[in-house]
């Protein structure tokens, strides 16, 4: 990575404590990502995206913004980035998937809360992530109790916005949710001081559709017999799409689903045959989280999807595109709740989705993650795993933390599992 401790200081960063993370973070990537075999050409531009993770992309930020253009840090995907890009503004997905900021956010949040959250927390209040340094403003949501009173402890740190997320689906729950779009769209225009017209927004449906359609593209890859891609590098594309240029995205990860394309005629696959191929299901996987995933992968598994909001529900439905703007933000509002996260009562939608993503994907097992105090998601696991269990479909439970400590414990559960798999097949 270049030089960029000017840039890092312009941010208000504490450099000694962000050289220690810095200096984690390319053996950490060099031990999962770049030991594997036989891996597409076309993730050397992914490899460059993580070594200038804390660079590149943070210098094209303080572009934008000595442009006077605005940054917007979100932590969910219901906040939606076709109002944020309508306003010329740039949206990055933020969140900690690192046990290193977690006792900093330990000093103002309880020990026993899920760690996503607490990582988050402390990447902010330890001045050590420039996506937080660089956001002018960020957007929270209600989608559990533990991030709601969160944000009011990020408040007292930088502005925050929080968007009101409905628990369930009614007809009067999407009346609200419309004007929780509107409220946003207003606070965007006003901060940014751009109008959100009608042109502007069908362009960023567009774009951001086009972004979408990519990742389907690439998830449609992995459906294949042949797998022309690892689980893990599948997630940290996912990843990368939360905060990298959706242009150069859309080119780059193109690029690269041509070349698995072709390497599934080829029948060139980075598994053994007969490879048990796992659905992940559960809480998301924020960036530098690969930890399941490679465990997975080296216990004898291959990831062929992940139901989650770093997989499949990021991007598997699109905005429908529409004319005036009332009818551009209805779209907008339809896709949005189409997603299915465990926050909402009653979730049937989730299960049916777990279930037709294992068929299309040929899974033969499913692992279900979930972060320690991640309790929407641990409670709904009992009716998932009921409903699996009635559609005979191998299901495991795996809670687990960011450390490395229960890795051994993780590994051994899954060979087992996977042995099973074997032996019923």
């Amino acid at each position: 990575m270049a030089d960029y401790r000017k840039l890092w200081e312009s941010l208000d960063m504490d450099l000694e404590k962000h050289d220690q993370l810095c200096a984690v973070l390319p053996e950490f990537y060099g031990d999962i990502y770049l030991s594997q075999e036989n891996r597409p050409e076309g993730m050397n531009y992914y490899n460059f995206v993580v070594s200038e993770i804390h660079g590149f992309r943070i210098q094209e930020l303080a572009e934008h913004r000595k442009k006077g253009g605005k940054v917007f840090g979100s932590f969910c995907v219901y906040v939606p980035d076709e109002l944020i890009v309508a306003a010329d503004a740039i949206g990055v997905g933020l969140c900690g998937g690192s046990d290193f900021w977690i006792p900093d956010g330990e000093k103002v949040l309880p020990r026993n809360i899920c760690p996503l959250i607490k990582a988050s927390v402390g990447a902010k209040i330890s001045g050590t992530c420039p996506y937080f340094q660089s956001a002018d403003i960020l957007v929270g949501e209600t989608t559990c109790d533990g991030k709601k009173k969160a944000w009011e402890i990020l408040g007292k740190y930088t502005p925050i916005h929080v968007m009101d997320l409905p628990q369930m689906k009614r007809e009067k729950d999407k009346i609200h949710w419309i004007d929780e779009l509107k409220i946003f769209k207003d606070l965007v225009e006003k901060m940014t001081g751009n109008e959100i017209t009608e042109e502007k927004l069908k362009e960023a449906v567009k774009l951001i559709n086009e972004k979408r359609r990519v990742l389907q593209r690439l998830y449609n890859t992995r459906k294949s017999e042949v797998l022309p891609i690892s689980g893990k590098d599948a997630l940290l594309i996912t990843q990368i799409a939360f905060y990298d240029d959706p242009k150069r995205f859309i080119e780059k990860t193109s690029e690269l689903c041509k070349e698995l394309e072709d390497r599934i005629k080829k029948g060139i696959s980075v598994f053994e045959e007969n490879t048990p191929r796992i659905l992940v299901t559960g809480t998301p996987m924020a960036i530098p989280n690969w930890k399941l995933h490679h465990i997975i992968e080296t216990s004898g598994g291959a990831v062929v999807c992940e139901e989650t909001c770093t997989g499949i529900r990021y991007f598997e439905r699109l905005v429908k595109e529409a004319e005036s703007i009332e009818e551009q933000i209805e779209a907008i509002a339809d896709r949005y709740l189409s997603i299915n996260c465990a926050c909402f009562t009653p979730n049937d939608g989730r299960i049916e989705d777990i279930i037709r993503l294992y068929k299309e994907y040929k899974a033969d097992g499913v692992v279900y993650y979930n972060l320690p105090f991640c309790h929407t998601y641990a409670v709904e696991y009992n009716k998932v795993k009921e409903a699996l269990d009635n559609e005979g479909i191998p299901v495991i439970m795996i809670e687990s933390d960011y450390s490395l400590q229960d890795v051994g414990q993780i590994k051994t559960r899954l060979e087992a599992f996977f042995e099973m798999i074997k032996t019923s097949k």
